[in-house]
């Protein structure tokens, strides 16, 4: 098992997601087509981290084609209370469409909302990622969590558990808890040998537009290294 390695970097482009869904009949069910493009130019703190990719890993120019499939039964896409969502997608990346690199990147996901008590949600979150190819290592898979810095451990696979609870204070505030866990692993350690990072956190919301039911608040988050804020319109996981 190899210890990972810290490298610092800026990137500086474009990026762009294009994308729509049609419903399929009646149901709660949603077919989604998707271009993502992004022309990144990198630049390294230390010039020796560069010498640790390919020219494959370093391409600056990613354009892929997407096809999702995702049932939501939530009762709010804002602020759910009750109900999940759940969605799997696939999106190809090749040199006919526009991409520096051929390659594959793939994403599992689910939200579920349980009504504990009139005052009180429960949340649950499973989200899973992975990606095949010659990929650019920013466009790697990482641990998406509050109090981890984006991007921050990357792999070919990445899996994150979440659960959060709402308790409403009245008819406006509510307070908001949260803990998660996740891993990656692929080009160097298995499943069993990666570790796992935690981060949690708590925060308020305020029903900001009644009719939508869709609230505002702020969550101070801590994981492995980092103590962040961060402002959350609507729920925190998309």
């Amino acid at each position: 098992m190899l210890p990972p390695v810290a490298i610092s970097y800026n990137a500086d482009g474009i990026a762009s997601l294009q994308q729509v869904f049609r419903r399929v009949g009646e149901h709660d069910l949603y077919v989604g087509l998707a271009w993502i493009y992004m022309d990144i130019d990198l630049s390294f703190d230390s010039d020796g981290d560069r010498d640790r990719f390919t020219e494959g890993e370093l391409a600056s120019r990613s354009s892929g084609l997407g096809l999702s499939l995702e049932y939501d039964s939530r009762d709010n896409p804002f602020t759910p209370s009750r109900g999940w969502l759940g969605a799997i997608e696939g999106n190809a990346y090749d040199h006919a469409i526009g991409s520096d690199n051929d390659f594959q990147s793939y994403r599992s996901h689910g939200y579920a909302y349980f009504p504990l008590h009139r005052r009180m949600v429960l949340g649950a979150r499973v989200d899973l990622r992975w990606a095949n190819g010659d990929i650019p290592f920013y466009r790697l898979p990482y641990i998406d969590l509050r109090g981890i810095g984006s991007a921050r451990y990357q792999d070919r696979r990445a899996a994150v558990l979440e659960t959060e609870a709402r308790w409403s204070l009245g008819a406006r505030w509510a307070l908001v808890g949260f803990i998660g866990a996740g891993r990656t692993w692929g080009r160097h350690n298995d499943f069993g040998d990666a570790s796992s990072r935690v981060a949690k956190g708590s925060g308020f919301r305020y029903l900001l537009a009644r009719q939508l039911g869709m609230y505002a608040g702020i969550d101070y988050a801590w994981g492995p290294e980092d103590e962040t804020f961060y402002i959350q319109v609507g729920s925190a996981w998309r």
